[in-house]
């Protein structure tokens, strides 16, 4: 038994309570928030313990792990805090607002012996590990070039205003539009490509505030880009476009060209996405070759979209448990169970150290749009 502590309770804690019901080896002792309101709000709603002050929740001698959810702004105090403090640290997105931010977690942690694993955990998912046990087995031969979105929708547009967590906590959305959606949803994408194609060796970003009126509320308000794509040129060889924004149409799909097929992955913020394969020595679905036959002869594109190539079954029944609720799928949980797993194991995890800094890195430059850029980082 790995116990747990939260820090933070604002919007995405109920993510991570809701899918911590599926790893009974994890015990959440208690939480603490610097909004007495919220925090009371949320551990009367779970029926959890609620810490009187950071200093008794960084104290706790119970917990092995904090979970640091807290504001961006805050990560990376926070981050050493809990270390000095003895404790293990699975970390929101990102590490830290600036790369020296980041890397003087790493190398705190380091020093003292300790483990920093960084979110998001859809890189865990089952559908990240049959993709890559697909790209293993030669089905596309060897990738070549990939293309990850991670567009969430003009969400300004909606009303968010209204949007509530299970127990009650308000999206974020002005502290959203000011921190920006490269440094909170980049990292769903990048998960993906490293954890397939390794580091980053070289790469070119560039980033814009396409709108700066998102309604009411933000006219005073510094905004970030909401905007954002990432040219990676990866050590292994391949080539990915990652495209991060809040305005065009809703689309978390990655597609992978190899040097005999595709993969195409429906949703990146899904647990077990669909995901579709096809080989160019194959033979297309017969409801996509219509398609095609039919779009030839009236000389137009169908007013929809045909997923390309056949669905992949995976190998196994989806496993009874719990994910967060559409349009966020994912286990979020999963990436603390595998930290305690290997911090039980004295491992280290995938997501931990170097590689999260990477990861850290990457979003930070897509976010400031640098142009042409080398990583400092390397795992």
């Amino acid at each position: 038994m790995t116990k747990i502590a939260f820090v933070g309770t604002g919007y995405v804690a109920d993510y991570y309570i809701t899918t911590l019901a599926n790893y009974p080896e994890l015990k959440l002792v208690g939480a603490w928030d610097h909004d007495a309101d919220r925090l009371t709000q949320f551990c009367l709603f779970h029926d959890i313990w609620s810490y009187g002050s950071l200093e008794e929740c960084l104290g706790d001698h119970e917990t092995t792990i904090i979970i640091n959810l807290a504001s961006p702004e805050s990560h990376s105090e926070l981050n050493c805090a809990a270390l000095n403090a003895g404790k293990h640290v699975y970390c929101e997105k990102p590490l830290g607002m600036t790369f020296e931010e980041a890397h003087a977690v790493i190398e705190l942690a380091e020093r003292k012996g300790l483990t920093v694993c960084g979110a998001p955990a859809n890189g865990l998912s089952d559908a990240q590990q049959m993709v890559a046990s697909l790209i293993e087995a030669g089905r596309i031969g060897a990738p070549r070039l990939a293309y990850a979105e991670m567009e969430d929708g003009p969400v300004f547009k909606d009303n968010w205003m209204e949007w509530r967590s299970r127990s009650g906590a308000k999206w974020p959305g002005l502290h959203e539009f000011e921190v920006g959606c490269t440094l909170e949803h980049a990292g769903y994408g990048l998960s993906w490509l490293v954890s397939l194609f390794g580091a980053v060796e070289k790469g070119q970003a560039f980033s814009a505030l396409t709108f700066p009126d998102k309604g009411p509320g933000t006219a005073n308000l510094e905004l970030a880009p909401d905007f954002a794509v990432g040219c990676l040129s990866f050590r292994s060889g391949v080539t990915a476009r990652l495209t991060c924004g809040l305005a065009a149409p809703r689309d978390r799909s990655l597609t992978i060209v190899g040097e005999e097929g595709t993969i195409v992955v429906r949703d990146l913020w899904d647990d077990r996405s669909p995901v579709h394969l096809s080989r160019f020595d194959g033979k297309r679905p017969l409801l996509q070759r219509l398609a095609g036959r039919f779009e030839r002869k009236r000389g137009q594109v169908l007013p929809l979209r045909l997923v390309h190539g056949r669905a992949v079954a995976y190998p196994a029944p989806a496993k009874a448990g719990k994910l967060a609720a559409f349009p966020s799928q994912i286990d979020f949980a999963r990436g603390i169970a595998v930290m305690a797993q290997a911090v039980s194991a004295g491992q280290a995890p995938f997501f931990s150290g170097k590689r999260a800094l990477h990861l850290t890195e990457l979003a930070l430059a897509m976010n400031a749009g640098v142009g042409a850029f080398v990583p400092k980082s390397d795992f």
